[in-house]
């Protein structure tokens, strides 16, 4: 219990750094977001406290729509889920141009891919884990031999690239790519060294995202999906 007082303690103590200190010197930007959102890009990431996606970015409020569970994972369209719905606001209604999914180093969700927690004692995980079934399989039939050490790296990637798989049969996804007005992204950010890797269709890898420039010198992102 004394752990937990002082962990919330911890919380109640940033509320009030965040109410004297930084509200009033941004009080400009939160009066903006009380009139509403019109964030660009939607974020798909993982629940892990590890990951920050407005750190990660250097975000303000109001500039990421942000959706997290276990594992980044995007189910097949089901007009019954709330992943379909919070989608489907962000593409429909707030017109996001950009769809990032970001998985990330040391995943537990995808480790428990790899190996699957009791059903018994976890039938919830057991059930949520099951929108990994592609991925696991894709894992048993294409790294058949692969070292241990390594197969939850490949793991991480494998099932950003199915989550983008799983975005597509989504219909508003799938009509803003047909008319060109979305494009999706595949990342995958690692703890250890703050790096982050995008994936190339072009080459079918994931490499280390760096900026273009174009002609006027603006920076554009290196690769899209």
């Amino acid at each position: 219990m004394r752990i937990a007082e002082s962990a919330m303690q911890r919380l109640v103590e940033g509320l009030h750094h965040f109410q004297s200190e930084i509200f009033g010197s941004q009080r400009a930007l939160f009066e903006r977001l009380a009139l509403g959102q019109r964030p660009e890009t939607m974020f798909i990431t993982c629940a892990d406290s590890r990951i920050d996606p407005n750190l990660l970015t250097q975000t303000a409020p109001g500039e990421l729509f942000i959706m997290r569970n276990a594992g980044n994972f995007v189910p097949p369209y089901n007009p019954n889920s709330g992943e379909a719905a919070t989608i489907e606001f962000a593409v429909a209604v707030i017109g996001v141009r950009d769809i990032v999914v970001c998985g990330h180093s040391h995943c537990g969700a995808v480790q428990a891919i790899l190996d699957p927690p009791s059903p018994e004692k976890f039938p919830a995980l057991t059930n949520w884990l099951s929108n990994a079934e592609s991925t696991r399989r894709i894992l048993r039939d294409k790294y058949p031999e692969a070292d241990p050490r390594r197969l939850l790296n490949v793991a991480v990637q494998e099932n950003v690239l199915m989550q983008l798989e799983n975005l597509r049969t989504h219909p508003v996804v799938a009509s803003g790519l047909a008319q060109g007005k979305l494009n999706l992204h595949g990342w995958v950010y690692k703890f250890e060294t703050g790096e982050v890797f995008g994936y190339d269709p072009q080459t079918r890898q994931f490499s280390a995202l760096t900026l273009h420039r174009d002609v006027s010198g603006a920076a554009t992102p290196a690769r899209s999906v």
